[in-house]
């Protein structure tokens, strides 16, 4: 597939770079995972299998060859060949049809998944992107006009998986609550600080990237400055600088750092905050380890429940469209196959 106008952000993320942060290298991968995994399980992928990651605006791609899609995340309203395309949704393409996806309303980031993979190679171990230090995914960067991405296997190999739906993630609007767990330095912030922490509402600032998101709104006092020997970073983790503006550490967080970190973000909410863009307001809940595992594993749980319904929904009637080329005419070609 030809890459016709890259939208604002689009890169290759797969499930992560794990096992390299003591090395520097952060894990990268999806901002919002959910969407991420529900993409990939609605082609008969991998989980972790990499996807393209569009953000805000949305890439337009020419195909050269015959592939099946869905796009998850943030409806940025997709066209295939001009017309509408569900998100949610398995759909094949053939060689010479375009997608296109505009601008996102509710939500920022859209995952599209292609039956089989895409072929970027691998470093250590991924294909994403760390768009920060300029390596993985294609070429190290965001995708631009005239770029040429593979797929790993030719659509024809593979059981045909269009017509494979899952319901609609509800993305949300208004204000956010995120769930956090205080610590490791909750210690180092006065109760004031705390207390101002837990009961404000913040709204992200201009300055938000797959590192990290600024947040603006009352500020949040240390009990000195806010300094501490550099250590670990986790996705999720808020850390304080001595100005009191929170700064919450996405997908491609650094691994150390030196600012006093007030709580983090449980792992079932970190979708919620992918999916925010500048100007969106959120609001700090705390909740326990103990709430936040048991959260994660019924996340899990769910997941798998969703994957058994959308591989469900592919049962019945298998149906290919290719476009064929014969004496210089173009014909569309559907075949199916109907079960016993």
């Amino acid at each position: 597939m030809i890459i016709e106008n890259g939208g604002i952000l689009t890169t290759v993320q797969d499930g992560g770079r794990f096992g390299y942060e003591a090395f520097g290298v952060s894990p990268s991968g999806p901002m919002d995972r959910r969407s991420f995994e529900i993409a990939n399980v609605l082609v008969g992928n991998d989980r972790n299998e990499a996807c393209l990651e569009a953000t805000v605006i949305g890439p337009s791609i020419s195909f050269t060859e015959n592939a099946v899609v869905a796009i998850a995340g943030a409806d940025m309203r997709p066209l295939l060949n001009g017309a509408p395309v569900l998100n949610y949704h398995a759909f094949a393409v053939c060689p010479g049809d375009t997608l296109r996806l505009g601008a996102a309303g509710v939500g920022c980031r859209a995952y599209l998944a292609f039956a089989g993979g895409l072929d970027i190679p691998l470093l250590m171990n991924s294909r994403s992107t760390m768009v920060g230090k300029g390596f993985g995914g294609y070429r190290g960067r965001r995708l631009r006009q005239g770029d040429e991405v593979g797929l790993l296997k030719d659509v024809a190999c593979l059981p045909d998986l269009s017509g494979r739906v899952a319901e609609p993630d509800l993305i949300p609007s208004g204000e956010r609550a995120l769930r956090v767990i205080l610590g490791p330095q909750d210690d180092r912030f006065t109760e004031e600080g705390i207390v101002t922490f837990l009961s404000s509402r913040y709204t992200i600032g201009a300055d938000f990237d797959r590192q990290g998101y600024r947040l603006e709104g009352p500020k949040i006092r240390h009990v000195t400055d806010g300094n501490i020997i550099s250590d670990g970073i986790v996705f999720g983790s808020v850390q304080v600088p001595t100005s009191g503006d929170p700064i919450v550490m996405m997908a491609e967080h650094q691994t150390v750092g030196g600012y006093a970190k007030i709580a983090t973000v449980i792992t079932v909410d970190l979708p919620v905050l992918g999916q925010c863009k500048a100007g969106d307001a959120v609001r700090f809940v705390r909740t326990s380890v103990e709430e936040a595992e048991r959260l994660a594993e019924a996340s899990r749980r769910e997941l798998d429940a969703l994957a058994a319904r959308v591989e469900k929904s592919s049962r019945g009637p298998t149906r290919r469209s290719f476009k064929v080329t014969v004496d210089g005419r173009a014909y569309n070609v559907t075949i199916e196959r109907k079960e016993d």
